[in-house]
């Protein structure tokens, strides 16, 4: 149960679910932004049944249109990759942007097959009005017990933007940053965008 809500909110979050009262939320505020695109998402795959099915391609879709919008994907990147970042070219950058944000969708498309009738509370947020890095804390609410799942968002001249995700106190940049510098390690910049090039050319032939 940890790992399946661990697949399907990560991948609506950041890129990453999307908020049922999509039509009455304010996206100018955090909490508004965040109810917006998680019942939004959650709302399109219920009554979807090919991204019920996995289908990749309405995945993508979906991905691109209702959450990437509303995220900062190249920030959870930068910041999972820590100080090997500025060790990357603008193109590599890109790059290993690109192939993370794939990597994802791929590891967890299965899982948005599973949105069914999972509810989401949310928090009382409390921020002053002048912060522009908050955290919306939320619980999902399914068939076993309550999941807690946080996320990181900024303000930018954009509005706002998610950045990072937390379900049971693992947040996604903290999961991958290790991993990444291990690869940046061993075979340097280089070495990490075959690495996640391979993992995504083995999860495309189903190994």
């Amino acid at each position: 149960m940890k790992r399946y809500f661990l697949r399907v909110m990560t991948l609506a979050c950041l890129g990453l679910l999307n908020l049922g009262f999509a039509h009455a939320q304010n996206k100018d505020t955090a909490d508004g932004l965040v109810k917006f695109v998680v019942e939004d998402v959650m709302n399109t795959i219920k009554n979807d049944k090919a991204i019920q099915a996995g289908d990749l391609r309405k995945i993508n879709t979906l991905v691109d249109q209702k959450i990437l919008p509303y995220s900062n994907f190249q920030k959870t990147t930068r910041l999972a990759m820590g100080r090997n970042w500025n060790k990357a070219t603008p193109a590599q950058q890109e790059q290993i942007t690109q192939e993370f944000k794939n990597l994802l969708i791929r590891i967890y498309s299965g899982a948005l097959a599973q949105v069914r009738d999972q509810k989401i509370q949310y928090k009382p947020f409390r921020a002053a009005a002048d912060e522009t890095d908050v955290i919306v804390r939320t619980v999902v609410i399914g068939k076993g017990e309550p999941i807690q799942i946080d996320y990181r968002v900024e303000k930018t001249n954009d509005g706002w933007k998610v950045y990072d995700i937390n379900v049971l106190g693992a947040w996604l940049v903290e999961s991958y940053r290790n991993q990444f510098n291990d690869q940046v390690s061993k075979g340097g910049i280089e070495g990490l965008v075959q690495f996640l090039q391979q993992r995504n050319a083995a999860l495309a032939a189903g190994k």
